[in-house]
Order: structure tokens, then sequence, then C-alpha cells
């Protein structure tokens, strides 16, 4: 047998009392005004130390362990990036918690899916719904039932949802920043046509943050179609913006699905990045840093967000989905800085 773990050994590991130690792994927390980071610093160290599935006695009042099961991740589609660059750490952080994890593509048939949402509570504990995936019926099936979810980089203004996602604002601040400093004035926001509507509020952002600069003029937008081939790209569109009046000096590329096509065909117009144009991506993608220009990117918080999911939806399945404090968590991205953007 394992030899038990005690709250002081906990209280010690973190810096804090015995009695908060206590007071969160009997589900007292909330009742003494216990933040909820703090909570959730006890419980993922308890998890790690395995103070969880230590064999307790018949007479001993069982603290707030996790219920077995497995955690449900409903994602828009397989293909997209962030997807499959999340996914090993959420296996990781669940895998500390005891309980399995699976991934479900949403149903392209509304109707399937949506009898397929009241199943869902029959095969997993709790849910974590991304992105689109986290649509109106869905969030609305799941409350009723008071289920267990949590959505990541999807939120809701007019809800309280728990919620983590990628500070889009911070990032467009860092964007913004960066290009000033590098003195540019012109600026691009290229876009994508199909997911136009979608892009509106991040469009938004980096406009206010490039507003703030001075010296910058006001940004154009351009929307392409990520779908087309290289060589179906309109170029035109880039032509008259690269010329004068405006003269563009730098793009600023809002998915990293359109860094290929554009780069390559910018490439094929024998148009130098960053000498010709400049590049920044507002997403990472793969191979950014092995490209004949390295791209600069703005790179999500994937451990952070991670473990902010996993500790949140494990305190919702500790609430049976009834918990009182509904949470909204953003975390800033990181710039990295590579050659497309003319500074290494």
């Amino acid at each position: 047998m394992r030899k038990k773990i005690k709250n002081k050994d906990l209280a010690n590991r973190l810096g804090v009392s015995g009695t908060l130690v206590s007071l969160v792994l009997n589900n007292k927390a909330d009742q003494h005004g216990i933040k909820k980071e703090t909570q959730e610093r006890v419980l993922a160290l308890a998890r790690q130390m395995g103070y969880f599935d230590v064999v307790k006695d018949k007479t001993e009042v069982s603290p707030a362990e996790e219920k077995p099961g497995v955690i449900g991740m409903i994602v828009p589609a397989l293909s997209d990036p962030f997807v499959y660059e999340i996914t090993p750490f959420l296996q990781k952080a669940f895998s500390s918690i005891g309980v399995g994890f699976s991934i479900i593509t949403k149903d392209p048939d509304d109707q399937r899916y949506n009898r397929l949402v009241g199943a869902f509570k029959r095969f997993f504990t709790g849910l974590i719904l991304v992105g689109e995936a986290a649509d109106d019926y869905t969030i609305r099936s799941l409350r009723t039932a008071s289920f267990p979810f949590v959505l990541l980089e999807k939120s809701f203004k007019m809800l309280r949802l728990n919620t983590v996602s990628t500070d889009t604002s911070a990032g467009a601040t860092l964007v913004a920043d960066h290009i000033a400093k590098l003195g540019y004035k012109n600026v691009v926001l290229v876009s994508d046509l199909k997911s136009m509507n979608q892009d509106k509020s991040a469009i938004e952002e980096i406009k206010a943050a490039l507003g703030q600069k001075q010296g910058i003029n006001k940004p154009i937008v351009t929307e392409l179609n990520r779908y087309s081939d290289v060589n179906e790209l309109d170029f035109g569109q880039f032509e008259k913006l690269m010329r004068p009046p405006y003269r563009a000096e730098v793009f600023i590329i809002l998915h990293s699905q359109l860094v290929y096509p554009v780069m390559a065909l910018l490439r094929k117009k024998k148009l130098r990045v960053p000498q010709d144009i400049a590049v920044i991506s507002m997403e990472d993608g793969i191979g950014f840093d092995l490209m004949f220009t390295p791209v600069t990117c703005l790179k999500k918080p994937l451990a952070s967000l991670a473990l902010k999911v996993a500790n949140m939806i494990w305190s919702e399945i500790k609430n049976s989905g009834k918990g009182k404090y509904k949470r909204q968590v953003n975390i800033s991205p990181e710039l990295v800085i590579r050659n497309s953007c003319g500074t290494i």
C-alpha cells in the first residue's frame, strides 16, 4: 500500500496552512472565501502526489476526490491545427487526474448531432466544447441537464459560462507594439473569406491596437479564399495594395492556413519577404520556423490552456455541473519573432 499523503505534506509543498488544505479537500473552500486559483493549486498537487489514489478506511470520510469516467472534447474538425497541437497537453493533464480523454468531431448533420447531445452524459463525465462546436443548441441542452462542460477558445458575452481562451486582445497589442517598434506605417490585414464573420471581432481588436500607435495609418482588410489552389489566388488583391498610393509594408495574416499560399504566391511573383513586404501571422503553424523565410507569429499558450481547462472541468464535475462560480479565463499568447517581419 502506498504511503498516505497527509494534509501537512501538501501544505508544506505549497507554502500554505494545513487548515487551508483541509478546507479545500473537504469542499469547504468556497464557504471560507478561498480563491479559485488557490483551490486549483491544492487539488492539482494532491492529484500529482497521489492523494486520491490511497485506499481509505471504511470509517474515513472521503474528501473532494474526482469522479471516475471519461472527459470528451467536441471539436469542429480534426483538421484544425489547434486540436492536434493542444491534445498532448490535455492528455497529460487528464492522466494526472486519473480520467480518460476522448475527442469527438461535431457531426455536420445537425439533426443527427442534436440527438447525440442527449446521449453524451451516458458516455462522458464532462465535456469540453472547442470553438464553433460550442453552438447554441449544445450549450442550452447541457445547461438544462446541469451537465459539466467548459468552453475552449469560445466565449459568449451574454451568458455566464466557464470559458478558457487565448487573450486575442493582448495578442493584438503585442503585434501592434512590434510593428510600431519596427516603424511600419501601412498595414494590410489578410483574412479568410469563409470565416469572415467569425473574424470580425479579431479584426476590430487589431484595428484598435494599431489605432493607438502614432504614425500607423488605418489598416486595410483584404479577404482570400483559403481553399483555393495557390495558383488561383488573385494577386491583383495584393498588387493594388503594394503600389502607391497605399504601398503596404506589412501583412498581418489572421489564420495560419493562409500563410502558406500567401508566402508561395509572393515568392512566385519574386517578391521578397521581408525586404519587399513583411509578414506576421496571428496564429502559429507547423513548420513556420522551417520555411524559406521563417514566419513571425503569435503562439497560443497551449500548456497553460490545457492545465486551466483540466482544473476547471474537474471542478465542474466535482460540483455536478452546478458550480456557483463561472469563470472566464483569458491567457496571453507569446509573440515569436522570426525573419519574416524584418528582424530576428
